[in-house]
C-alpha cells in the first residue's frame, strides 16, 4: 500500500489565506496483478466532530474497511472552528480536484468517486453533494464536480431549531439561531436537486445528539427528486458509533454488534450502484 499525506495549500495556495491548513491522507492499494489500465473506485472520507474537530475514530478505522474492497481512500482533515463556511466546502472541492488531476497516476476511476461523512462530516459530505456548484465553490473551482455517490453516517442534515445539532451550525456559521434564509441554505433537505448523487444513509433511532429526523428529512428530499437512496435506521445505539466495534467504541452492548453491519450494507450498496 502507498500512503501519502498532502497539504492542500501546497496545491491550492489560496486555501491558506485564512490560516487554514487542510490535509489529505491518501491510501492507495498496491497493484499486484500487473494491469496497467486497471482503475479503482475511490472514497473521500470526512470525519465528524461538530465542525470543532475531526475525529480520528471516523478516519483510518473506516479506511481499513474499504481498502480490502479495492478502494483508493482519501481522508480529508478539513479546517474547523473558528474557520467558518465556506472554508470547509471549498476544501472538499480542492480534494476532489486533486483526485481528478491525479486520477491517471493514482489509478482512480472517475466514474466511481464517492464521498462518505460522519455526523458533522456527514453534513459536509452532503453539503458538497448538494452544493458542489454553489457560488462559493465555483468562484475558486469553476469546474467543481459532484461525487458519484454519498454514504452519510448519522449525518447532521437540518438546521431547523429543535431538530438539529445546534453546535455544528454554531461552529460552521458562527452563530445560532440562524436567520430563515441561513436555515434553508444550510439545511440539506432544502438543497437537494436533480443532480444530487444517490446516497446510502444510516442512523440510530435513539440518537440524542443528532436526531434521526435529519436522515429522514434527507431521504424524503431525495425521494421527492427521484434520486436513488438506501436508508438504514437501527433501533438502538448512541451517536458516533463509527465502525461500531471495539476499534472505535468501548461499549459491549449488543446493539454495537448489530449496528456494525452498516459497513457490509454500505459496501453492498456501493457495489449495487456500480460505485465499487
Amino acid at each position: 500500500m502507498i500512503f501519502k499525506k498532502l497539504q492542500l495549500k501546497d496545491y491550492f495556495p489560496f486555501l491558506a489565506e485564512s490560516g487554514a491548513n487542510p490535509t489529505l491522507d491518501i491510501y492507495l492499494p498496491d497493484e499486484v496483478m500487473n494491469r496497467p489500465d486497471f482503475k479503482r473506485p475511490s472514497m473521500l472520507i470526512c470525519p465528524g466532530g461538530g465542525y470543532a474537530m475531526c475525529s480520528p475514530r471516523e478516519a483510518e478505522p473506516i479506511a481499513l474497511h474499504l481498502l480490502p474492497e479495492g478502494f483508493n481512500v482519501f481522508i480529508l482533515w478539513y479546517t474547523c472552528a473558528p474557520a467558518k463556511f465556506p472554508t470547509q466546502i471549498r476544501e472538499v472541492a480542492a480534494a476532489m480536484e486533486l483526485i481528478y488531476k491525479n486520477a491517471e497516476e493514482w489509478k482512480c476511476d472517475t466514474d466511481k468517486i464517492s464521498i462518505m461523512g460522519f455526523s458533522a462530516g456527514g453534513h459536509l459530505a452532503g453539503h458538497y453533494s448538494t452544493m458542489f456548484d454553489c457560488k462559493e465553490v465555483r468562484e475558486l473551482f469553476p469546474e467543481s464536480k459532484a461525487p458519484n455517490g454519498a454514504v452519510l453516517c448519522y449525518p447532521v442534515i437540518t438546521a431547523t431549531k429543535g431538530k438539529c445539532h445546534q453546535g455544528s451550525f454554531q461552529n460552521l456559521v458562527g452563530h445560532y439561531p440562524l436567520t430563515e434564509d441561513e436555515m434553508r441554505y444550510f439545511s440539506l433537505e432544502y438543497c437537494v436537486k436533480e443532480n444530487t448523487p444517490p446516497a446510502f444513509i444510516w442512523h440510530t433511532a435513539e440518537d440524542t445528539c443528532v436526531p434521526v429526523y435529519s436522515s429522514l428529512a434527507y431521504a424524503t428530499a431525495l425521494s421527492e427528486h427521484k434520486i436513488p437512496f438506501e436508508l438504514k435506521i437501527f433501533p438502538h445505539g448512541t451517536h458516533g458509533l463509527a465502525t461500531s466495534d471495539n476499534q472505535t467504541v468501548t461499549s459491549n452492548e449488543r446493539f454495537c454488534a448489530y449496528n456494525h453491519q452498516w459497513l457490509s450494507e454500505a459496501k453492498k450498496w456501493l457495489k449495487y450502484m456500480n460505485l465499487a
